[in-house]
């Protein structure tokens, strides 16, 4: 964001939502009489496009007492943007259909951890506050993707077990908040994990009693045994937004507003009913509230997250720059078809009720459309947090029973081109990634060779583990899949895959 002061309209907040265009929704509740009832770690675009849009559903239905204190674990730019607005923001759905805005309001504070730890503890440990929920993204866990564990030489963790009072990190936060809510005599949260993680509510409680453990025995048995971590599943394609947006929405709105998030129409939440102290009617706002979430978690991490991660690398490395763009190339549909029906599939534990033809229709649909700029360069980031999860769970299945990967073994050989740092037409990649400079040390050293740069980042313990980084089966695959895009390219590689699913 280069500027939060880009036009003479006055700014969007409490005192000018009388001036908005007669079209645009708006909060139809006091928000002053609410109180914080939920705390969130990680308050970017998907947050407030998602979770913050069910709970404000909710207080328009009347609810009281669930409004959200809004925590950046690291930059300050969303609380810059929104402070001055009251909290406020424009949520716009686009499809090919037009486009549909409302101003959201459950969101009532703002804090920037780093610069107020204090103040976030005493938030989190007021008692009003019944739910703390995360988007911190995989690598906000200080955990290793391969294996779920806490990585206890995190420098975060470590400043944590020495300073706790001063956390830096997200488990820190919890851990602390949760001892101080204990020693008072005060019910602990309900710890709500919206990150694309699998069983994502066990492993952060398997990460935060870890560090509570670290830290007190009866503090990690607490944390492990008495506190409530449902698992969910999120969904909602939400791309970063851009100066267009921004100019797009103050035109609409006849106000200005700083960070306003663009979406599409769809959404999903599911929750398992696991909460300790009460929750909003989530239920009657769309949400799915279940005895057990993983079915649907599989199913969402290996066909949406798995495929959109697949079009990220090999459409960027084809020179998309938009997911719409790459799925409406020549073969990329077929393709991404193929990876759902003949690999992705077959290892699932569809959820009864589920429709599992009309859910990867419906994935293509919202892949191909034009209203979302979603770039392929923004999913391509944070690769090495994100591939365990997307592919490599897959992949095992895929290998346990003798199937083929070809398909999954040409999107990991994109993501190990991209990370090289050279894209096809001999330009730098900008890699955003925690292991960035580890991965493009590897793949220099190791050269354009397939032979060598495989069996190197195949090594990267962090990502995948010993036993599948030594199957022949894998390393084979893959080797051939990354000869055949330095040969032809990503668009003729992906091409190559002629697919037609049966009517």
């Amino acid at each position: 964001m280069t500027s939060l002061t880009r036009s003479s309209l006055p700014r969007l907040s409490a005192a000018s939502l009388g001036r908005l265009a007669p079209d645009t929704a708006r909060p139809a509740y006091d928000r002053a009489s609410q109180r914080i009832g939920i705390v969130h770690l990680g308050i970017g675009a998907f947050h407030r496009a998602h979770q913050a849009a069910f709970v404000d559903d909710r207080m328009i239905a009347g609810e009281r007492d669930w409004a959200i204190l809004g925590a950046s674990l690291r930059s300050p730019e969303t609380r810059d943007a929104l402070a001055p607005q009251d909290g406020l923001y424009t949520l716009v759905e686009r499809d090919e259909d037009g486009e549909r805005a409302r101003v959201v309001g459950s969101v009532s504070r703002l804090l920037v951890a780093p610069e107020a730890p204090a103040a976030l503890l005493e938030a989190m440990s007021a008692p009003q506050v019944r739910i703390v929920s995360l988007t911190v993204t995989e690598k906000g866990y200080c955990h290793d993707p391969a294996t779920g564990d806490l990585r206890e030489d995190h420098p975060d963790i470590l400043h944590d077990l020495a300073m706790p009072g001063l956390p830096r990190s997200a488990p820190g936060f919890l851990v602390e908040a949760l001892a101080r809510r204990r020693a008072a005599g005060i019910p602990p949260f309900t710890v709500l994990c919206c990150d694309n993680l699998p069983a994502n509510g066990k492993l952060v409680r398997r990460i935060a009693s870890r560090l509570a453990g670290l830290r007190d025995a009866g503090l990690g048995h607490f944390v492990g045994n008495e506190v409530a971590f449902p698992c969910t599943m999120v969904d909602r394609i939400v791309p970063a937004t851009t100066q267009a947006d921004r100019d797009a929405v103050d035109a609409r709105l006849g106000v200005a507003d700083a960070w306003p998030v663009v979406t599409e129409p769809f959404r999903q939440w599911v929750i398992e009913d696991d909460f300790t102290c009460g929750r909003p009617r989530l239920e009657e706002a769309g949400a799915e509230l279940v005895a057990d979430a993983a079915p649907y978690e599989t199913m969402k991490l290996r066909l949406l997250n798995g495929s959109h991660s697949a079009l990220a690398y090999l459409g960027y490395l084809a020179g998309h720059e938009t997911v719409a763009q790459a799925i409406g190339a020549p073969g990329f549909a077929a393709f991404i078809r193929g990876l759902m029906d003949i690999e992705v599939a077959p290892t699932l534990d569809v959820p009864t009720q589920t429709d599992l033809a009309a859910y990867k229709a419906a994935l293509l649909r919202r892949f191909a459309n034009p209203a979302l700029h979603h770039r392929t360069w923004q999913i391509a980031m944070d690769g090495s947090q994100k591939i365990p999860q997307r592919w490599l769970a897959t992949i095992h299945a895929r290998l346990a029973v003798g199937a083929p990967i070809s398909r999954l073994a040409l999107a990991l050989a994109a993501w190990m081109r991209f990370v090289s740092g050279i894209d096809e037409q001999g330009r730098p990649i900008d890699v955003r990634d925690p292991l960035a400079g580890r991965l493009r040390a590897l793949a220099d050293a190791a050269g354009p060779s397939p032979e060598a740069l495989v069996p190197s980042l195949l090594g990267v313990r962090e990502i995948f583990d010993a036993g599948l980084a030594a199957d022949p089966r894998l390393a084979g695959a893959v080797r051939d899949a990354l000869s055949t895009l330095y040969r032809i390219g990503a668009g003729r590689a992906v091409a190559q895959f002629d697919y037609k699913p049966e009517a």
